[in-house]
């Protein structure tokens, strides 16, 4: 390989001296791609995971070739090692077109190559369309009998009728994985980063369409997934139907929050007067006192009421199988236990660290709650460790793993949940760990709490009522958002005779997965947007404050 003199023609940066076809198995070809060409295309993407960490050096762990009518395409494994002593996975299709055929149909390209004295761009496959076209006519084209030798597993749900390839589109900006529509109805998400094991948002996206018929998520279509020598699975895509929505929870909840705040002033509502219940009391739409129906109005507690139930039916879903041993419930064992002690002391530590390396960057209630957090850490961690499995009755599930707002979709009145790929700072093997399906409850209800503080936060001067009042009265909604909740989801789980326990145990565990969420935020909020961090920290003390009461 050699780089060429400058020149004002415009020529390939990097000249190989094999076909394209033959690439990856030129050793030159793989030292310059992994050292010189991938590193500086990586480091710029939003789906790139390593940001924060020093990359050290890059291996192609393995590699395969996909043929159409047009191209030869290349799917290549690679591992990215970092100087922190830990690695990730990716998986990249690639394309080469040559200068030959004429204009680019996109401007996303990884390099600018030479293959044998021809000239073009080395480009991510998923920029071109016809890749987009092969993949999915090898899924609709399913068979149970794969290609000899394929080490690629083509899959088509057979609730799905096979279809045309029409149209493909990229769906949105780019996030963590890129996600193509097909047909204008179904939607392919091509992980990027992936892990040495079936992905969870796959495993329970199909479980959830295939097995227990659960409605109110994208149903699952097709998949594609790597079979490795040594018996692993790697899932590569997931493809599901496309539902058309008004957007997400998150945006719905604020646009219902705002007017809420609003009639403080407007109604002259007397925050002091507002009556208060408990944290986790069950609350029927029916008894909510009129003075709060006047303050917050119905529909939220109808909106709220409603997502209860697709919880429950989604962990009923869930919890219904009992011969598929990856989802069949299971009881709490001192192996859980000691997993989950070990989990999140460790978690605890690294926030305990944060803070005390970021308390530069607080003032006022943040501080203070701050410095009341650093005060309580041996009580803190004690309620980490008093997770008494032999007093637990209830049982553990397949859970969603990273539920709030933002994974649930809103489309004719109705609530649809997606995104169960499970908690981004997780391993993959700790995502799959059967949980008490309370831990998706407990996100839940700290999605809500961010959507009252965000409100609060973010009301460009249109609530004409104190800052103070409406932390007030924003954490009164909070418990009765919670207790309409609670009486329709524990109403739909016990009824569907799903165990999660009677009422002491239920409490124990939310504010265990309360406090366990809102340790876990802190985090981020110190390191992204130290103004937030009154949330998770608000958080904290009013469950350290029940778990006394």
């Amino acid at each position: 390989m050699s780089k060429p003199k400058n020149t004002d023609v415009q020529i390939s940066e990097f000249r190989f001296k094999c076909d394209w076809k033959d690439a990856f198995n030129d050793s030159e070809f793989i030292k310059t791609f992994t050292t010189e060409i991938l590193v500086d295309y990586i480091l710029k993407k939003r789906w790139y995971a390593g940001k924060s960490s020093t990359l050290k050096y890059i291996d192609v762990v393995d590699h395969g070739m996909l043929n159409s009518k047009k191209n030869i395409f290349h799917g290549a494994l690679i591992e990215i090692n970092f100087s922190e002593a830990f690695f990730q996975n990716y998986f990249i299709p690639l394309s080469f077109i040559p200068l030959s055929q004429g204009e680019l149909e996109t401007r996303t390209v990884i390099s600018t190559v030479t293959f044998n004295g021809v000239e073009g761009h080395l480009i991510d496959a998923i920029h071109i369309e016809d890749f987009r076209h092969l993949v999915f006519d090898k899924i609709m084209g399913y068979s149970v009998e794969q290609e000899e030798g394929s080490k690629v597993i083509y899959h088509r749900s057979e609730t799905i009728t096979p279809g045309k390839y029409k149209s493909s589109r990229f769906m949105g900006g780019e996030q963590s994985n890129t996600s193509i529509i097909y047909n204008d109805k179904y939607v392919m998400k091509f992980f990027r980063r992936i892990y040495t094991s079936k992905n969870p948002d796959y495993e329970i996206s199909r479980f959830l369409t295939e097995k227990s018929h659960f409605r109110n998520t994208p149903a699952y279509v097709g998949s594609i997934n790597l079979a490795l020598e040594n018996g692993d699975t790697i899932t590569l895509s997931l493809m599901q139907e496309l539902l058309n929505n008004e957007g997400d929870a998150w945006k719905y909840m604020l646009e219902e929050l705002k007017p809420v705040f609003s009639n403080i002033h407007k109604k002259r509502i007397s925050v002091n007067r507002l009556p208060d219940i408990p944290l986790y009391q069950r609350q029927p739409i029916s008894s909510i006192p009129p003075e709060i129906i006047d303050y917050a109005g119905l529909n939220i507690f109808l909106k709220t009421s409603k997502l209860a139930l697709r919880t429950a039916e989604m962990h009923i879903a869930l919890g219904s199988d009992m011969q598929d041993t990856a989802f069949t419930p299971t009881k709490y064992n001192g192996d859980y236990a000691v997993w989950l002690k070990n989990r999140l002391i460790y978690m605890f530590q690294n926030r305990l660290n944060t803070i005390e390396n970021n308390m530069h960057k607080l003032d006022g209630e943040a501080l203070q709650l701050a410095k009341d957090f650093l005060d309580r850490k041996k009580e803190i961690r004690e309620h980490f460790l008093n997770f008494d499995w032999t007093k637990m009755k209830s049982e553990r599930i397949r859970i969603h793993g990273d539920y709030h707002l933002g994974q649930v979709l809103v489309d004719d009145d109705d609530f649809y949940l997606l995104d169960f790929e499970g908690e981004p700072e997780s391993t993959i093997q700790d995502r799959k760990v059967k949980q008490p399906p309370l831990k998706d409850v407990a996100g839940m209800f700290r999605s809500f709490h961010y959507a009252i503080y965000s409100t609060i936060f973010n009301n460009d001067g249109s609530f004409e009522t104190s800052q103070e009042d409406l932390f007030r009265a924003g954490e009164i909604l909070y418990k009765y958002m919670i207790g309409v909740f609670m009486e329709t989801y524990v109403d739909k789980v016990q009824t569907e005779n799903l165990n999660i326990g009677y009422r002491q145990e239920i409490e124990f565990l939310l504010d265990y997965c309360l406090l366990e969420k809102a340790v876990y935020e802190l985090g981020y909020e110190l390191n992204s947007r130290p103004r937030w961090t009154i949330i998770p920290l608000r958080g904290i003390a009013s469950i350290l404050k029940n778990k006394k009461n």
